[in-house]
């Protein structure tokens, strides 16, 4: 409960005083204003909404009913008062104001400034365990506090990455929910509070006692269950190969040098190894990619492929196969022929060149994209 100066006279009536909840019918951004700019209203009763993040310069009382367990959260909850303001601009939403605001008051009527505080610490306290195994653990039934923190801490680290057609893709495989939601519902899930409001549901447990500790072991079980429903094995295969694509390895003060590129061991037989695997994956994808069912069944609309249907292809392979790197495979198909012409300027350039067929190969790459590349960048 959040409140200003004391309320005059003048303040009689229900117009000083407001419930501010995501459930209010009025809109609640509507009514933060108001208590931020006008003189009425005086008090505003929450739970969480405005607990962090909200700057109402003008508060100078907190009034606790209820307990808070986590001593980040708590500390965050009395910077609420802390803002500074002067006088004038005081005076204009308390017009009893003498001076400047100088401090603000705490009421605790619940003991919270005197209740045991659970100490801040690292979200990810597993860093060495991989994504995807943090997230299939999650999904398998693990609800220890380490494994759900970790794996919230490192999707919050990758939301951070994203784009928006990773974050489109990963929303349609969760059914609708974002990943900042995900992160949210795995953190809310191991949150003291919401532990012990749970445990106090499920054994009914007096204002004058605490739950027991199996009590609270179950209420975050409970609460993990339902975090980690979200979880498939699809959704954590678009997480951990959108990772291995954003992924970068550093190594500070190592420059590296290009000394040979070559083919490591068999140089033949891994060639054509990567061939196969091109070829037999173009071959499964036919009639999914738009670019290559044209390729295949109406070569001559090839120039009617679009840089859009390209990028498309590009895409795919990274997702599915980042092996098959359209560099690696072009230089595989050079290797085979004994092509000892200039390599390609990218990957793009690359899948274009790979696109003309194999026996396009054999011609320097910028001949072969400005033969078989005239790509529209229509819809690109």
């Amino acid at each position: 409960m959040e409140q200003s100066r004391p309320i005059s006279k003048s303040s009689e009536g229900n117009e000083f005083c407001k419930k501010v909840t995501y459930q209010s019918k009025e809109d609640p951004k509507s009514a933060l204003a108001q208590f931020r700019n006008d003189y009425n209203l005086r008090i505003a009763v929450t739970v969480d909404m405005i607990a962090t993040g909200t700057d109402v310069k003008p508060l100078e009382c907190l009034l606790f009913m209820r307990d808070v367990k986590s001593r980040n959260y708590f500390g965050q909850m009395k910077g609420r008062g802390t803002r500074t303001l002067g006088y004038d601009d005081l005076k204009k939403v308390t017009p009893s104001a003498t001076s400047a605001k100088t401090h603000y008051v705490i009421v605790d009527a619940i003991g919270v400034t005197k209740s045991l505080k659970t100490a801040s610490q690292p979200l990810i306290t597993k860093p060495s365990v991989p994504l995807k195994d943090l997230a299939m653990g999650v999904m398998m039934g693990a609800t220890d506090e380490d494994t759900v923190s970790s794996l919230a801490g490192r999707l919050s680290r990758l939301n951070k990455q994203l784009n928006d057609k990773d974050l489109e893709r990963i929303k349609e495989k969760s059914g609708g929910l974002e990943l900042t939601d995900i992160v949210g519902n795995l953190l809310a899930a191991i949150d003291p509070d919401n532990i012990e409001k749970k445990a106090r549901e499920i054994d009914k447990t007096p204002a004058d006692q605490e739950p027991q500790p199996e009590t609270r072991v179950k209420a975050q079980s409970d609460l993990v269950s339902n975090a980690e429903n979200v979880f498939t094995g699809e959704l954590i295969e678009l997480l951990d190969s959108i990772r291995r694509d954003k992924e970068q390895t550093i190594v500070p003060d190592v420059i590296d040098t290009v000394i040979r590129a070559e083919w490591d061991g068999d140089a033949e037989e891994n060639a054509k190894a990567m061939v196969q695997d091109f070829e037999a994956y173009l071959e499964e994808n036919r009639d999914e990619i738009e670019a290559l069912t044209i390729f295949y069944k109406t070569p001559h609309r090839r120039q009617t492929v679009t840089y859009a249907m390209i990028k498309e292809v590009m895409d795919k392979i990274r997702e599915d196969k980042p092996k098959l790197a359209p560099l690696r495979v072009w230089r595989a198909y050079a290797h085979l022929d004994d092509y000892q012409g200039e390599n390609p300027v990218s990957e793009l350039t690359a899948l274009i060149a790979l696109s003309a067929g194999p026996a396009a190969l054999i011609r320097p790459c910028p001949d072969t994209v400005k033969r078989y590349g005239k790509i529209s960048r229509t819809g690109s």
